[in-house]
This record gives C-alpha cells, structure tokens and sequence, in this order.
C-alpha cells in the first residue's frame, strides 16, 4: 500500500533487452522505472529479455525508485511466462507491473489472481505488488471506471499511439494536435475521461510518451496540458525528459508556499482560539474549506516531491 501513494511524475520505459540501458537507468531520478517486455522488445528477444529483465530487478543498485516490468498483454503467448518468472526471481524487489492494453477489467482481475498464487508460493506479502494499467483503445476507454476499481490498480496511464490508431486518428505524431484539427485539444476528452476514473478511485492518472525524445522543449509544451488538468506524472523515454518531467509534475514554489500558507491559517481560524471560523481572509483573499482541499492537493504534490518551503509561516494575529 506504500507505494500507491509515492511520487509518479516522471515513469521511464526502459528496453527489457538491453542491458546497458537497463544499468544506466538505475542511477537516474525517475520516480519510477519499469522494464519492458512488451512493445520494445522483438518477439524474437522476448524469452531471452525476461531473464534479463528479472535478474535486473533482484540486483543492488537501484537509487529508490519504484522498480516495476511491463509485460505483454494477455492475447499474446508471453503474458504467462512473464509474470511467473520476473515474480519467482525478483518478486521481492517488484513494486509494480504494467499491463498493457487493457479491454476490461477481467484483464486485471486475471493478472490479480496469477500475482495472488505467486505471492503465496514464495512466500511474499500478499497484494504489495500493484498494477498500473494502459488505456490503449477504445475499448478500453469505455470500460475504464471498472478497470480503474479492479483489484491492485494503483494507477492508469494512457498508452496514446494505440489509442490513435484504435480512433483512426489521422496523424502520425504522438501527442501532437493532428493536421487539420485547430481549435481546441484533439485529446482533452480521453485525458479527462482517464482522470475522472482515476481520481474517483483514489489511484493515479499518467499520461503517455512523447516520442520526440530530444526535443525537450516540446515535451515541456505537451506535458504541460496534462500537467494542468491534474495528471500525476508522464511516460518518460529518455534521461533529457526526466529533469523536465519532475519539474513541470511538481508544483511551482510560489503555489507550494502559498499552499501551506493556507493550511496553516484556515487551521488556525477554525480553531477555538482562532474564532472557529469557517470562512475568513488570508490577506485580500477569502479561504473556507473549499479552499483547503484545493491546498491539500498542491501541498501534498509538493511534499512528495520532497519540496522545501521557502515563504513565511502564517502568523496569527496579535
């Protein structure tokens, strides 16, 4: 359960078959970094690419972050042999797997089920092991509030070139407005739709990758929306995009600093010493509840994010 709740700002997609990328990943500051055995992976590296994968993940070196694989999804013959093998061997470091192509949420359940048996055969914590899930087409944007409360679910993240493809959207950019669409934002229904499931079950909303791996301006642009709308975190591909990812998923100071000045002033005004108010003015602006939840979130990003505060504390008055 502990790390339902850790910082997701930046989740970097790392080769499964590709050691020295594997080893170069473990001293970067991603929040989360995941091994896959999916998409970047030949069918025929796959097997070997598992072992690699779970060796890996049971080594020393990591620097704390959430460590996780993607396997293939369940129409492919992989699936099986992937999770019972990166488990026995690495399953006490594994704090996570990456379901790709998510339909329904049986998807999840069944991945569940094989996690639970796992756990109980070797012997470890029974349900630590969470489950990101990809919404990666139609489909599976339709059913995603039943995915989103399928058990272990602990975040889902859009998988945004399937889900193009699955549109028939026409462009070949991923994350790019396609050509002819100018007014408004072609993904701003599928990334609401995948927020919404999110937040209604408490777990996390992570958009997907940008493609253009050394164009970090452009990726600042892109993550920037989704950023906005109150995503968690985005698929990163490249160390470039790390340092960019964690800053623009971590509050601004200024907001961080504003935000636990709320706290502390509508804590004390609601107090009996402070008058037990519940609507007062901090400065020209008025604060009630309504403006500590709005608080609570910003606070919280920042704090996970190991933020310091840099303004003064509220001082209440004499």
């Amino acid at each position: 359960m502990e790390n339902r709740y850790r910082p997701r700002r930046t989740c970097l997609s790392v080769p499964g078959s590709s050691a020295k990328m594997i080893q170069k990943a473990k001293t970067l500051p991603a929040d989360e970094v995941f091994l896959d055995l999916e998409d970047a992976v030949a069918p025929g590296a796959k097997e070997q690419a598992r072992g690699q994968v779970a060796a890996a993940l049971a080594e020393p070196g990591w620097a704390g972050q959430l460590r996780g694989v993607r396997v293939n999804d369940w129409t492919t013959p992989w699936t099986h042999s992937d999770i019972i093998e990166v488990v026995a061997r690495a399953g006490a470091s594994l704090d996570i797997v990456v379901l790709p192509k998510v339909t329904d949420a049986s998807h999840v359940h069944a991945l569940d089920l094989l996690l639970s048996q796992l756990e109980a055969t070797h012997g470890l914590p029974l349900g630590r092991i969470g489950i990101e899930a990809q919404i990666e087409d139609a489909k599976g944007l339709t059913n995603v509030d039943a995915i989103a409360s399928a058990p272990r679910v602990q975040a889902l993240v859009l998988g945004p070139a399937d889900l193009m493809a699955s549109l028939n959207m026409r462009t070949l950019e991923v994350g790019e407005q396609p050509e002819g669409y100018t007014e408004g934002d072609a993904y701003h229904h599928v990334l609401m739709r995948i927020l919404v499931a999110a937040r209604a079950n408490g777990i996390a909303a992570i958009d997907g990758p940008y493609l253009k791996v050394r164009d970090v301006a452009s990726f600042r642009r892109v993550a920037g929306r989704s950023a906005a709308l109150g995503y968690d975190g985005k698929w990163v591909l490249h160390p470039d995009q790390i340092e960019a990812g964690n800053e623009i998923f971590s509050p601004r100071q200024q907001a961080y600093d504003h935000a636990e000045l709320i706290l502390e002033a509508y804590e004390w005004h609601t107090s009996q010493a402070g008058g037990a108010r519940g609507a007062v003015m901090l400065g020209d602006e008025m604060i009630d509840e309504a403006s500590r939840k709005m608080a609570l979130v910003i606070a919280g990003k920042g704090r996970a994010a190991g933020m310091q505060r840099t303004g003064e504390g509220f001082r209440p008055p004499s």
